[in-house]
């Protein structure tokens, strides 16, 4: 699997994680929920260990970009909440830093 496809469904995994303890906190929905997503979150984490990247941190820096459109698509797909222009440009400037952490050229360490 690609780093894109990898990252796309770690964020899916983390954010429907995250949903579903702010689903029981703030939306007063069973306890219940808590088991799908602690289940969503662990496989958020195997999932970025997938990335081939030489460094944990690396990876995990560049995946925030993905998260963050994630989120929005999450907002518009999931919440009915449309991202606006500003959210979209937002977005856009963390796509980039992802890639540019992600794909960067990396010569000899000083």
């Amino acid at each position: 699997m690609n780093a894109l496809a990898v990252y796309a469904t770690a964020a899916v995994g983390e954010i429907a994680g995250c949903f579903s303890f702010w689903a029981w906190l703030r939306l007063d929905k069973s306890p219940l929920w808590l088991i799908p997503g602690l289940a969503s979150l662990a496989a958020f984490a195997w999932l970025l260990t997938r990335i081939d990247a030489s460094f944990a941190g690396r990876a995990y820096a560049a995946y925030g970009g993905v998260y963050v459109a994630a989120s929005l698509m999450w907002l518009w797909a999931v919440e009915g909440q449309r991202p606006d222009r500003w959210d979209l440009i937002g977005a856009a400037v963390c796509l980039v830093g992802a890639a540019i952490v992600l794909l960067g050229p990396r010569g000899a360490p000083t």
